[in-house]
This record gives C-alpha cells, structure tokens and sequence, in this order.
C-alpha cells in the first residue's frame, strides 16, 4: 500500500504553512506510524495481541463516552 500526500499551496503561502500542511497530512495519514511498523517483522502472535488491545482501548473510550466506566 502506498501512501502519497500532496501539499497544494496558494499564492503568497510561506514555507512555514506548506511545512504544517505537510506534517499534518502526514500525521492524518498515518504515514509515520506504519512505516515504523513495518520496520521490523511482527510474529501473527504479536499482531493479534496489538489488535486486541487496540479493540479494548477502542471499546473503553466508547463506554467512557457513554458514561457506564468512570
């Protein structure tokens, strides 16, 4: 999967602005946390265990947000 951003930039726009665009498309994207992913090689064992505690996290801040976990 390839990921690509383009920064569109309007007339009189700084290299600071571009900079922040830039940066946050790339944070929105996701970009940085998959490639340090994929870094490494990740056993299927240690995987599931991420998606997991990804579901729990996902799942508590869903009952947090209904008020049923103070």
């Amino acid at each position: 999967m390839i990921s690509l951003v383009a920064v569109y930039l309007e007339e009189g726009d700084t290299i600071e602005k571009a900079l922040k665009k830039f940066r946050r498309l790339v944070e929105q994207e996701q970009i940085i946390t998959e490639a340090k992913r994929r870094m490494y090689y990740e056993k299927p064992s240690e995987k599931r265990k991420r998606k997991m505690r990804a579901a729990r996290k996902r799942l508590l801040k869903q009952l947090k947000k209904q008020k049923y976990l103070l």
